[in-house]
């Protein structure tokens, strides 16, 4: 009897903040309040060490001392964040350069994807904006830890990655600390475990671009992870045409076709570095790729507003 009280005073506690420069919202079910709380301090104390990791916005991070000393000298960095990287070179390979870390030597002044945008730099600019992003330029050296950046003027970023890699870990500190089921969303990449109060699955809806507040579908989520890249939150239209605010860094120009990809995956760090590469290589590629992985899949949505997906996806 007591137990089955205890699972109708489960409720989900949320807590909702600004971390990483994102919106996170964290949720945790559970039947004490005080507890859930702690709970979700740990959690948000846990990203904000990653923060510090990763930010280019600051000094001392480690990323900026790899910035730092790009062309320059090799930099000892955490394991963890030397792990990071060499997934992240993984990924680059996995999807042909689509994903790149070295993203963050982009020349940020040919986009700034404002209203007063009203041409694209002609492609030898766009190419020359782009030509220190190449991934086989990142060396690692494993039994010094170190990381390099070959090229003078490289510089890396997370932006494609970090936020995935922060709800993983803040995850693993919750479950750790005997949360059963919870959801930990980082700007819309979210990862979840266990259920719902009551028993249910977890679910999310995938919006249709075109209105946001709209769903399209819902999918059974508990347990997964999924992240959405999408052109209707920034983008420049140019001659009738819609630009997305994701540059393909083979040609320093944006890419159009795609309005939004969302990719589920058991971890929302790959899922959330997945999502950028399949809106650059487009719905055909990208699904094809896609459909030869285990344990992903892929809801994408074209401008002319066809859904397409991956094999192994059930939309209701």
């Amino acid at each position: 009897m007591q137990s089955a009280e205890k699972i109708i005073g489960e409720i989900v506690h949320k807590q909702v903040l600004k971390l990483m420069g994102n919106r996170f919202e964290i949720s945790v079910v559970a039947d004490d309040a005080e507890w859930a709380q702690q709970r979700i301090g740990m959690a948000i104390n846990e990203i904000r060490r990653i923060e510090k990791l990763l930010t280019t916005f600051s000094d001392d991070s480690q990323t900026n001392q790899i910035n730092k000393n790009a062309g320059i000298a090799p930099v000892k960095v955490d394991q963890e964040v030397f792990d990071l990287i060499a997934r992240s070179l993984k990924i680059s390979e996995l999807t042909q350069g689509a994903f790149d870390i070295t993203y963050g030597s982009i020349d940020k002044s040919l986009w700034n994807f404002d209203l007063n945008m009203k041409a694209l730099p002609d492609a030898a600019t766009a190419r020359a904006a782009v030509k220190l992003i190449n991934y086989k330029n990142v060396i690692l050296d494993s039994q010094n830890i170190t990381v390099f950046l070959k090229e003078a003027g490289m510089r890396i970023g997370f932006g494609g990655i970090g936020k995935g890699y922060a709800a993983d870990k803040a995850k693993a500190v919750l479950q750790a600390n005997g949360v059963k089921s919870g959801i930990v969303n980082a700007a819309g990449d979210l990862i979840t475990w266990g259920t719902q109060p009551g028993g249910k699955p977890w679910t999310i809806a995938i919006a249709d671009p075109d209105q946001e507040t709209t769903p399209f579908s819902t999918l059974n989520i508990s347990n997964m992870a999924i992240a959405t890249s999408g052109n209707y939150a920034k983008y420049v239209i140019i001659g009738g045409k819609k630009y997305s605010h994701t540059i393909d860094p083979k040609t320093g120009l944006p890419v159009s076709g795609i309005k939004s990809v969302s990719i589920i995956s058991p971890s929302a760090e790959f899922a959330d570095a997945m999502a950028t590469p399949v809106t650059v290589m487009g719905a055909y590629v990208g699904l094809d790729l896609i459909n030869q992985l285990q344990n992903v899949a892929c809801v994408i949505i074209t401008d002319d507003s066809k859904v397409y997906t991956s094999k192994n996806i059930n939309i209701k």
